[in-house]
């Protein structure tokens, strides 16, 4: 699980650094992303999703990219020190997120 956080934490900071649109001022804030962002993943993007069920099985669940890109966009509001400055940086945000999430949780 150590693992999988830091790899969050790490993903972060680097899209921060490549990604135009996408700010974090630190370590820190990057630390408050990465938990707020496992909080949200088990509370609200269930619900989310059994909200969008019927688009996920349209677009054959291409569809929860954009949820995770709203979550992580979503984030960017109230947390001080993490900007996301449009839909595109947020997605390619929760893409990079993501895969260093599945990355963790393999490696662990």
């Amino acid at each position: 699980m150590f693992i999988r956080f830091a790899l969050v934490i790490l993903a972060l900071l680097l899209v921060a650094r490549w990604v135009p649109g996408i700010e974090v001022t630190g370590l820190y804030s990057a630390l408050i992303v990465a938990v707020l962002l496992g909080v949200a993943s088990i509370t609200i993007k269930p619900l989310l999703t059994l909200l969008t069920l019927p688009i996920h099985m349209i677009t054959f669940g291409l569809s929860v990219f954009i949820v995770n890109a709203g979550i992580f966009w979503f984030l960017s509001t109230f947390i001080e020190g993490f900007t996301v400055s449009g839909f595109v940086p947020a997605l390619i945000g929760s893409i990079a997120v993501s895969v260093a999430s599945t990355v963790g949780t393999h490696l662990d």
